[in-house]
């Protein structure tokens, strides 16, 4: 069993599991009964996305030390509250099922869906190796 990390919009794989959207906002102009179909997710997750203060900080990046900076911000938020209790969640979840979480992001190294994989991996989660791993 083990955790998909994906570009949501993208085509689904078998076995892929529920899709977790950890995103701070829905897509847009899409309707809410087509978020599952159009390959988005079937859960939205928001609590896992970075607040919007630091989405507009991830957006504004060019450079490695900027996204350093980005990373080290968006870990120290997320490992706070509820959100890190929900990584040991999913981490423990992985060993009993699949399922797939994302972001709309093209470039997973400058995504905050990399740091949560890394987050999850210092969990013990059980991640899917992907070739373009």
């Amino acid at each position: 069993m083990t955790i998909r990390i994906v570009q949501l919009g993208t085509p689904r794989i078998a076995d892929e599991g529920v899709r977790i959207g950890t995103v701070r906002r829905p897509p847009r102009g899409v309707p809410k009964a087509e978020f599952s179909s159009r390959d988005f997710y079937d859960v939205w997750l928001p609590n896992l996305s970075p607040s919007a203060e630091l989405v507009a900080q991830a957006k504004a990046v060019v450079t490695d030390k900027e996204w350093e900076h980005f990373a080290r911000q968006f870990r120290a938020e997320v490992n706070t509250g509820d959100a890190g209790k929900v990584l040991d969640l999913l981490a423990a979840l992985s060993a009993t099922t699949h399922f797939a979480l994302g972001c709309y992001c093209e470039n997973e190294n400058r995504c905050h869906r990399s740091i949560l994989r890394q987050l999850l991996v210092e969990r013990g989660a059980q991640i899917r190796k992907e070739p373009e791993d």
